[in-house]
């Protein structure tokens, strides 16, 4: 595009949005080239700069980011969704250039529905506001992911979150009613005033879980839960984890807990000694019960009467409740992996029956092809068919190459062979951080010929491929 040309699009933005809420200044455009994804902080901390937008355009609502999508579709310029950056798969880096349409001035609270039992919200608000306003009115959100106070609504929709009280509550796509969201071409659409219908395919999961290359989510009405009456914690350190996955499986066909959080050994004695205390060998799983009194107190009981029968030590209430107040901590600096360290985390999911066998073998796969690798993973969401692995790999700083063009090369080879002992064993590309660039080019080894559903929706909603290109696979 010439100068010329640039300025005259710059211009019909800036009149779309206004001039203040439009930057081509480095700095912006450099901020929102890297988010928590490895290779982007690794590429910058070598001295190289990441792919950047030519723009940075903040609308303030679906009318203004409906007149940015219209001008992008009719020059066909690339459009990235940004929301705070947070996300681990590089699903809003502008890797084509473009316009980066950051979300954080949609971050309007519109709706406190106490009957209805949600908040409706602009997607570019921060998740922790939504659990503000909510605990002041006596409610909570149920969503407690790591990123809970630097990841937008819209983020988490776009990559299908998660958050440590969703064996009871679901995840982020059960938390949600309805959406408003901008298709490529401009036009507004509301999904369905109700998420459970027989009124065709549910349009919000068309969406959810898209990355941006099918639309704009713009407003959303997130469920807020009443404050359990009781909650109640429960630490217990297993033999090994087959005991504990049995154990956890015959429980959720009982009754659901809010929190499952299954360590295995090298995780209970690294990370669970270093934070919550527990110091012995064996595998450290924390339960949480809430909900009316009297039921957490039959639960309680059910539960320790399960988990006896496969040789759990119960220890008690102190080290659930420390974990539930340290369950950030985790990821706070240093606890979290970081620079100068490789690491990443290949969470999958899969039934029971399945998923132990496929952490084993991912193990297996990775040490063995990559002895300078160390891996280690716990069990953070659970159901009644089967469980997540938080499964994550770490190389120390010695042993990761220099030369960032080699990192990166290591970075995805140990990439590629987890995922693919995941999928190989019935697993998936990935549960819950998303997709994005990272491993876009695996979702064709899950789908196969099933990829042309995603395919078809791409082409029908996103005919001249502006919205997130390269992300998802599409």
């Amino acid at each position: 595009m010439t100068d010329f040309l640039f300025t005259m699009v710059l211009s019909e933005l800036e009149d779309a949005v206004g001039r203040e809420n439009c930057s081509t200044r480095e700095i912006d455009k450099v901020a929102h080239s890297v988010d928590y994804f490895w290779l982007s902080r690794m590429w910058a901390d070598r001295g190289y700069r990441m792919p950047e937008a030519d723009v940075v355009v903040s609308p303030k609502d679906a009318k203004e980011t409906s007149a940015v999508l219209k001008i992008a579709n009719y020059y066909k310029i690339p459009v990235v969704v940004w929301g705070a950056g947070g996300g681990t798969q590089g699903g809003a880096i502008p890797v084509a250039g473009g316009i980066v349409l950051d979300t954080k001035r949609m971050n309007a609270i519109h709706d406190f529905n106490e009957q209805g039992m949600y908040i409706e919200c602009g997607t570019g608000a921060i998740y922790k506001h939504l659990e503000w306003e909510a605990n002041q009115r006596g409610y909570a959100t149920m969503h407690y992911p790591s990123s809970l106070t630097c990841s937008t609504v819209g983020g988490f929709l776009a990559h299908r979150g998660i958050g440590v009280s969703s064996t009871k509550y679901g995840k982020i796509d059960d938390m949600v009613l309805q959406m408003e969201v901008v298709l490529p071409n401009g036009d507004i659409i509301y999904t369905s005033p109700a998420p459970k219908h027989a009124a065709g395919p549910d349009l919000n999961q068309i969406f959810i879980g898209s990355e941006g290359t099918l639309g704009v989510i713009t407003k959303a009405q997130m469920r807020i839960f009443e404050q359990p009456e009781s909650r109640k914690f429960r630490g217990f350190l297993f033999h090994n984890m087959t005991d504990a996955f049995n154990a956890g499986r015959e429980l959720l066909q009982k009754f659901k807990p809010s929190v499952m959080r299954l360590y295995d050994e090298a995780e209970t004695s690294s990370l669970i000694k270093k934070i919550v205390g527990v110091a012995k060998p064996g595998a450290f799983m924390n339960i949480a019960i809430e909900g009316v009194a009297e039921l957490v107190e039959v639960e309680e009981k059910i539960l320790l009467s399960t988990f006896a029968k496969y040789g759990a030590e119960d220890l008690g209430s102190e080290y659930g409740e420390k974990w539930w107040k340290e369950k950030i901590t985790f990821f706070y600096p240093g606890n979290m992996m970081d620079l100068p360290q490789m690491f990443g985390t290949m969470d999958s999911i899969a039934p029971y029956g399945k998923i132990e066998k496929i952490y084993w073998e991912m193990k297996k796969a990775i040490e063995t092809n990559f002895p300078q690798a160390k891996f280690i993973a716990h069990f953070s969401h659970w159901y009644e068919w089967g469980a997540m692995i938080y499964d994550r790999f770490i190389v120390e700083g010695k042993d990761v190459p220099t030369d960032p063009h080699e990192a990166l090369r290591l970075h995805n080879d140990i990439w590629n062979l987890g995922v693919r002992t995941a999928i190989q064993h019935g697993g998936v590309v990935n549960d819950h951080h998303g997709v994005g660039i990272k491993l876009g080019r695996l979702m064709k080894e899950q789908y196969g010929s099933a990829m042309q559903v995603f395919y078809g929706l791409k082409k029908e909603l996103d005919p001249n491929g502006i919205m997130n290109p390269f992300k998802l696979g599409l």
